[in-house]
């Protein structure tokens, strides 16, 4: 009996020290895994630049849609998609024949009209005939006059054909060519209401083309639209830039850059901020004086070179980690790291 009550003593101190020992790893082992290795830096004030840029299209100056104001036979067409035209050059003639026959009755008009101003003088007829005619004679003359701007098409601009919708031989209803200004050209961009009365006509804009690269188009506000748009609450803004050697073609990818000075912002660097899994919300682990860090939402602004520009969260000599956030959580104690 007594070997065994020794035997379940030891069995039992062995048991109570294993124990012991286990709940003592635990606890280191817990140690270790809560204090996390991490790197700081400080939040910085920084003027940094107010640049916004915009998409948008290119677009022509003018646009123009050659055609006759009533349907008419196409006689011929002088020009081909691609040609550069004059302002008043000839792009096409229609069928005179309406024009020939106005012709004539103007002319016969103007003959009865010369004739009453004669008799009138004479006191061979009364003011009111020749009044009559006059009338007569102003109508037929301002019909044979629309009929002559009808017949023989004239570009109203200098500028490129774009499109030909027809041949020589077809009936023609609508537009015969297209012919665009293409200098200057122009681009709208949509300004939001917070940075509306920044914007001034005659503002410079620095213009990239996606099909050029880096290169830079100078380009100046032209136009301010009036109203805002009330499903994107933006104002339009019309863009001008020059365009002597016809690079720049329409329907072409623009960006334009506004500068609008630069602002004191607090800045951290990129590093620091976390994008929340399934939303648009950033954060940024917040250290502090006691060594535990916090889990707070930033309101970005710019991305200049490594760094953020901070609207709001953060303030200027906040300490923030830029390093080992992986593994950290709202409250943790963190060792600062070199």
């Amino acid at each position: 009996m007594k070997k065994i009550n020794l035997f379940l003593v030891a069995t039992a101190s062995i048991a109570l020290l294993s124990a012991c020992t286990g709940a003592t790893q635990t606890e280191q082992t817990t140690t270790e895994e809560t204090i996390e290795s991490v790197k700081i830096a400080t939040a910085t004030l920084q003027d940094v630049p107010q640049e916004v840029t915009y998409t948008a299209t290119v677009q022509p100056d003018k646009r123009n849609n050659i055609s006759s104001s009533m349907p008419n036979r196409i006689k011929t067409i002088y020009v081909e998609v691609g040609d550069y035209v004059k302002k008043g050059q000839l792009l096409v003639d229609l069928d005179a024949s309406n024009i020939m026959q106005q012709k004539v009755q103007l002319d016969n008009i103007e003959l009865e009209y010369n004739r009453a101003k004669e008799l009138v003088a004479v006191g061979g007829a009364s003011q009111q005939q020749l009044d009559q005619i006059t009338t007569q004679f102003e109508a037929a003359k301002t019909a044979y006059n629309n009929l002559l701007e009808n017949t023989k098409l004239l570009s109203p601009v200098n500028g490129v054909v774009t499109a030909r919708n027809y041949d020589d031989g077809d009936m023609a209803q609508g537009a015969i060519l297209t012919v665009m200004q293409i200098n200057p050209v122009k681009i709208v961009i949509n300004v939001s209401e917070t940075e509306f009365t920044k914007v001034k006509v005659g503002m410079p804009i620095n213009i990239t083309l996606d099909v050029f690269g880096d290169e830079i188009f100078k380009g100046r506000v032209s136009l301010i639209y009036p109203t805002i748009d009330p499903m994107t609450r933006t104002f339009g803004v019309e863009v001008e830039i020059p365009n002597a050697n016809n690079r720049i073609r329409p329907g072409m990818f623009a960006r334009a850059t506004i500068d609008f000075g630069a602002k004191s912002r607090v800045i951290v660097s990129d590093r620091a901020v976390i994008k929340r899994a399934g939303s648009g919300d950033r954060f940024v682990y917040v250290y502090n004086n006691d060594g535990t860090v916090t889990y707070t939402q930033v309101e970005l602004g710019r991305h200049v070179d490594n760094y953020y520009e901070i609207l709001s969260g953060v303030e200027n000599g906040t300490q923030v980690v830029v390093a080992g956030q992986t593994r950290l959580s709202d409250g943790v104690k963190v060792n600062v790291v070199e």
